[in-house]
């Protein structure tokens, strides 16, 4: 019986082979593309963002005004768009009757297709952090940054921080993809669980503004999409990010678990 890591080698080569991978790589990667553009083409700067009036003095300020940007809707979206279709896609094209009746447990299939797309919204992230942080110190150059708390920090230990804020901000998207993957296993439709897992989360934002829901914001799960702002303080603000921390894997692990025995009693006959 084939390892895991070979399961999982098989999930990533239809990752590269299909085009929905590309398009939100592409986003990724754009995004600060056309940041960076606007920047040298216009004068000013976005003040009303955190970090958005240092944007001309140091490049490494760019990075988290993009986080910011794409917060809630870009980054969810691109992890939505593979999540949401992992499971579906195999159902639509047919092709999941023929992989559950290979010789491979439908556990390691389905921790494969788990780790594929936890993969995908990494590097996803990684490509927008590293096309930001590049234009960036094209466009402002490689300076000292100013933290949310008013001090500033070295270049070397800005961007430190900054990497250590996309592994907090991954936390959330994690979740996502484990709501994608659930809708995804259960719907087998890629549409379905791509829009239902954005209008999930659409619907958690909306209730912090019900009266008497207020009390509520601090565990729900777009509010963790700002946690790592906590480490672009001085000192760092644990609080948080332990709190995204647990918050996400209370909203992930059960939908990954509930993905996981549907997967496993899925009929094959059926599909």
């Amino acid at each position: 019986m084939p390892a895991l890591r070979t399961v999982y080698a098989w999930e990533l080569r239809k990752l590269v082979a299909q085009k929905r991978t590309y398009l939100g790589l592409a986003a990724a990667a754009l995004v600060p593309v056309i940041f960076v553009v606007a920047l040298t083409l216009q004068n000013g700067e976005p003040e009303d963002v955190a970090f958005g009036r240092y944007v001309r003095q140091s490049g490494l300020a760019i990075p988290p005004v993009i986080l910011i940007f794409g917060s809630y809707w870009l980054f969810p979206l691109i992890t939505a768009l593979v999540s949401g279709d992992i499971v579906a896609a195999e159902d639509h094209n047919g092709t999941l009757k023929t992989i559950l009746t290979r010789s491979v447990g439908r556990g390691r299939i389905f921790a494969a297709k788990v780790l594929a797309a936890v993969t995908y919204a990494i590097v996803a992230l990684a490509l927008m952090a590293l096309t930001a942080v590049i234009g960036g110190i094209i466009v402002s150059g490689f300076h000292p940054l100013v933290t949310l708390s008013g001090t500033t920090v070295s270049a070397g230990r800005a961007l430190l921080l900054i990497g250590a804020s996309l592994l907090v901000y991954l936390l959330p998207l994690i979740a996502i993809a484990s709501i994608a993957l659930l809708l995804s296993t259960v719907t087998h439709n890629s549409a379905a669980a791509v829009v239902g897992a954005l209008m999930i989360s659409l619907m958690l934002q909306l209730v912090t503004i019900i009266p008497g829901l207020g009390v509520l914001r601090p565990y729900l799960l777009p509010t963790q999409f700002n946690a790592w702002q906590g480490f672009l303080r001085t000192p760092a603000d644990w609080t948080p990010v332990i709190r995204a921390a647990w918050v996400c894997a209370l909203y992930a692990l059960p939908c990954i678990g509930v993905a996981y025995l549907n997967f496993l009693r899925r009929d094959v006959a059926g599909g």
